[in-house]
C-alpha cells in the first residue's frame, strides 16, 4: 500500500505532519507516522482537513490562486471553513451525507496534491 505524505490540520488550529497508508474516507480514524517517528491515531472528526502534499516544507510565501482548470477532476467546488479559510478545487465525490470528501486544488502549482475536507469543519460548501 502506498504511503502518503500528509499535513493534518485540526479544528483547534493545530497541525501535524507525517505519513499514512491506512486512511479511508469512510473510516472514523487512521494512523499517522509523525516526522519524529512516533505513531498517532487520528480521529477524523477532530480534523478540519488533511492535505496530501508533494513535500513537507512547501512554500509559506506562496499564495494559492485557484484559477486553473483541472480536466477530469470533477465539478468545481468552494469550501469555506468555520475559521474563514476558503479553498477552491474540483471533486468527484462530494455527498452531503458523508463525513468528508476529496478535492483536487484548482491551483496546479500548489504543494497540495489532494485535500480531504471534513464536512463538520466547514461553514459553507458550494459548487461554483
Amino acid at each position: 500500500m502506498e504511503t502518503n505524505k500528509v499535513v493534518a490540520r485540526f479544528k483547534d488550529g493545530s497541525m501535524m505532519k507525517g505519513k499514512t497508508n491506512d486512511f479511508f474516507p469512510n473510516k472514523t480514524s487512521f494512523h499517522l507516522e509523525t516526522l519524529s517517528g512516533g505513531t498517532e491515531t487520528i480521529d477524523v472528526e477532530q480534523l478540519k482537513a488533511f492535505f496530501l502534499v508533494k513535500d513537507f516544507d512547501g512554500n509559506k510565501n506562496y499564495e494559492e490562486e485557484y484559477s486553473d482548470d483541472v480536466t477530469g477532476a470533477g465539478r468545481k467546488i468552494r469550501v469555506t471553513f468555520s475559521d474563514g479559510e476558503k479553498i477552491t478545487g474540483y471533486t468527484l465525490g462530494y455527498s452531503p451525507d458523508r463525513q468528508g470528501f476529496y478535492m483536487t486544488p484548482a491551483d496546479v502549482s500548489s504543494n497540495n496534491v489532494r485535500i480531504f475536507v471534513v464536512k463538520s469543519a466547514s461553514e459553507k460548501i458550494e459548487f461554483v
